[in-house]
């Protein structure tokens, strides 16, 4: 396996109309399902469709459904916050924006979340999907649309480098370096101008997860839970956190 380092200078390399050929090829457009904004349904690799947002099929007791699960950066937490505290016109602070990556972590004796983790993930209702998420006539929309972050702008499709996330499972279709994920609006046809802005938010979602990467390794703290007020310790780019994005040294 090669080096963050060697992966991040291959992402710096990409070749965007190269990523914008393979998109095209592939085909997209998004048809407004909600499938990647909301929890997993049983039967729904690639999210729950438009409509099991609401009632008892979303239901936080449904022990078969999984919550919405999307990385999102340190500073993209705080853009995401300012969106909503612009749009809803009410304070939002970090915990309100994202929570702890879950992987990594379990039931403390209190049954709530402990142990460490890394990265942030948007943050969910009690249905799990996005907290962002909103559905009206059958079609879902983003409340913080303009401030989604690069992973929602790139979904349904990933590049193919080690350090980068693959989301949603496997991938359903490749062409190049370009994998394409579960989504309905796959095979559509997408416009040139699309598949280039799309291209390059792909490219700067694979060179940003891999800064990330090496970010989090270098400013690994293993004393950090020592230290913690909380039981979660979320390690990111900037060093450790407590689960509300509190750096543990008060920095």
């Amino acid at each position: 396996m090669e080096s963050l380092e060697a992966e991040l200078e291959r992402a710096r390399d990409l070749d965007a109309d190269e990523l914008a050929d393979a998109i095209e090829s592939i085909g997209f457009e998004c048809t407004r399902c909600g499938g990647c904004c909301t929890g997993y349904a049983p039967d729904e690799p690639g999210g729950a469709p438009a409509g099991m947002g609401e009632g008892e099929a979303a239901g936080a007791d449904d022990p078969d459904r999984e919550p919405h699960t999307a990385t999102v950066f340190p500073d993209e937490v705080r853009a995401v916050a300012d969106a909503a505290e612009a749009e809803f016109g009410e304070s939002y602070d970090w915990r309100d924006a994202a929570r702890p990556m879950p992987f990594g972590l379990s039931a403390g004796d209190d049954g709530e979340p402990a142990g460490e983790t890394f990265e942030w993930a948007l943050a969910t209702d009690d249905c799990g999907d996005c907290t962002f998420y909103e559905e009206a006539d059958g079609q879902g929309a983003c409340t913080v649309h303009d401030a989604r972050p690069l992973i929602c702008q790139t979904y349904p499709f990933s590049v193919a480098l080690d350090g980068t996330s693959q989301p949603m499972g496997e991938a359903v279709d490749a062409e190049g370096v370009v994998r394409a994920h579960e989504c309905e609006g796959l095979g559509r046809d997408i416009s040139r101008e699309d598949a280039e802005e799309l291209a390059a938010s792909l490219k700067e979602r694979a060179v940003r997860e891999l800064e990330e990467a090496i970010g989090v390794r270098d400013n690994y703290d293993p004393t950090a839970a020592e230290r913690a007020d909380g039981d979660v310790v979320v390690f990111d780019s900037e060093g450790p956190k407590e689960a509300d994005g509190t750096p543990i040294d008060g920095d």
